[in-house]
């Protein structure tokens, strides 16, 4: 059974037992291989028509920043971030406010214990952000090659080198700020494979630009809002000025281009958005961490699945999607299929929030930074 048709298959999305069957087993590998089978396609049509892409591309170029020249020199003490990020957000932690923990693992834990998962969960979710950024690196030079249209590709190759600053970034607060790297979660890593590997160049912009880079627009928005590290913050505001940009080439490519599908190549596309949503959401649920912290990983990932506050973490990791795909068509094709899945997951309730095709503009704290500089000069 493929990967799509188990995710599809399944009766009960919150199937902790088929969560952690997916598991990485190449934790100590340097390289991973991914055969890719697209066709590249060169195209002697230079005449750039789509005058959405054309601003998009022109706004990216505008927008390009050096990652030297954030302020690295930063002192960043990971125990006292995590003391006052909890200080600041008490009913965000990973197992909310209110939750009582009589008779879990977490009974008899110290606020040694509970400062040391904080400082774990960074290391884990800035890796798997790392992480993430190289899938797009990959994903957006193959976009690059297997797109037929002059304007896509060139944005697309803006892209790469926002990838590239988004790696060497997270890379580099990680070494010089943190206290340690992740692995690759083995549910990114699936769904970052069956991208790469799909020959449809348009499953390649559904994957990464819609489905990956929308959850990751909002993981960093709510990071940013949440985190009193000013470097951070600052690191933060800047991706997400890119990152909008990305989803918003996503929206405005593949809308044109579904228009022209059949109904059997549609629900394809939405089959395979509801399977890396769910990827998605099964990898926030951080089994590493668990596992690292010496603590039975099914028994808490169980409870982590019925924390009302965690709940509502993850089903905000999907505001910039859902509108997303109601701007393609994707939820109410056919028989509604996409929206009876997203009800499910009990994420529908963003379909009418803005997309990122309109607000990218507004998201562009590169610019306003330099027009502030440029006033007080």
């Amino acid at each position: 059974m493929s990967t799509n048709e188990e995710i599809i298959g399944r009766a009960d999305v919150d199937d902790v037992e088929a969560i952690l069957s997916v598991a990485n087993d190449q934790v100590d590998a340097v390289v991973h291989a991914v055969r890719a089978e697209a066709d590249a396609l060169f195209t002697w049509d230079y005449a750039q028509t789509r005058q959405a892409l054309v601003k998009l591309y022109e706004k990216a170029k505008t927008s390009q920043w050096n990652a030297h020249d954030l302020p690295w020199e930063t002192d960043v003490d990971q125990e006292k971030v995590v003391v006052a990020n909890a200080v600041q957000n008490p009913s965000s932690g990973l197992l909310g406010q209110n939750m009582d923990v009589t008779g879990t693992p977490f009974e008899k834990w110290t606020e040694k214990e509970w400062i040391q998962l904080g400082i774990e969960s960074q290391n884990w979710t800035l890796s798997q952000f790392m992480h993430g950024e190289q899938g797009a690196l990959i994903c957006t030079a193959q976009i690059v090659e297997t797109v037929p249209w002059i304007d896509a590709k060139y944005y697309a190759s803006t892209q790469v080198m926002d990838e590239a600053r988004h790696v060497e970034v997270f890379a580099r607060y990680l070494d010089t700020k943190l206290s340690g790297h992740y692995p690759i979660n083995a549910h990114l890593r699936m769904l970052l494979d069956d991208i790469i590997a799909d020959d449809r160049w348009d499953m390649t912009y559904l994957g990464m630009q819609i489905m990956v880079e929308g959850l990751a627009l909002a993981a960093f928005g709510f990071m940013h809002q949440m985190t009193t590290e000013p470097l951070l913050k600052q690191m933060l505001r800047y991706v997400m000025s890119d990152e909008a940009r990305h989803v918003a080439f996503g929206v405005l490519s593949l809308k044109e281009y579904y228009a022209e599908l059949g109904a059997a190549e549609i629900r394809e596309r939405q089959e395979f958005a509801f399977e890396a949503a769910v990827r998605m959401r099964d990898r926030f649920l951080q089994q590493e961490v668990w596992d690292r912290m010496g603590l039975p990983v099914e028994e808490v990932v169980k409870l982590v699945l019925q924390v009302p506050d965690r709940s509502m973490f993850q089903n905000m990791l999907f505001s910039k999607i859902v509108p997303n795909c109601k701007k393609l068509g994707l939820l109410d094709a056919g028989d509604g299929w996409l929206r009876q899945r997203f009800t499910e997951l009990g994420v529908i309730a963003f379909e009418d929030w803005v997309d990122t095709g309109e607000e990218y503009a507004m998201l562009d704290e590169v610019a306003k930074d330099r027009e502030t500089a440029a006033a007080t000069a």
